[in-house]
């Protein structure tokens, strides 16, 4: 349990409500996979608009679930922002990706769902 994530500020959030932990989680599991997807998307097309929306829209999630690649969402974030149209960031994306997809994972058998 919580190797790709953590739930130290989810609880905290919680304040001791389990059944809040667990809706959070599965808030995570109905709209984080599916914006990680709209982004993967966005990059792909060098859709730059779509690519900022995407990532800001996961930031506070990412960072609260501790996924440990908050940092490269927002250098994703900022090649989208920017338009930084010779930049490659493909291999950061797929960071980003990976680790939304393991922890997505590891949420559905934590939390039998």
């Amino acid at each position: 349990m919580e190797q790709h994530y953590k739930l130290f500020r989810v609880r905290e959030l919680a304040d001791g409500d389990e059944d809040f932990v667990k809706a959070l989680a599965e808030a995570f599991l109905g709209e984080v996979p599916e914006d990680a997807e709209r982004l993967r998307v966005a990059v792909s097309e060098k859709d730059y608009y779509n690519t900022y929306q995407a990532a800001h829209k996961m930031k506070p999630t990412i960072d609260m679930f501790e996924l440990g690649v908050l940092q490269e969402l927002i250098e994703v974030q900022d090649w989208g922002k920017f338009e930084k149209t010779g930049l490659d960031i493909s291999e950061k994306l797929e960071i980003v990706i990976t680790a939304i997809k393991n922890t997505s994972e590891e949420m559905k058998a934590d939390f039998n769902l």
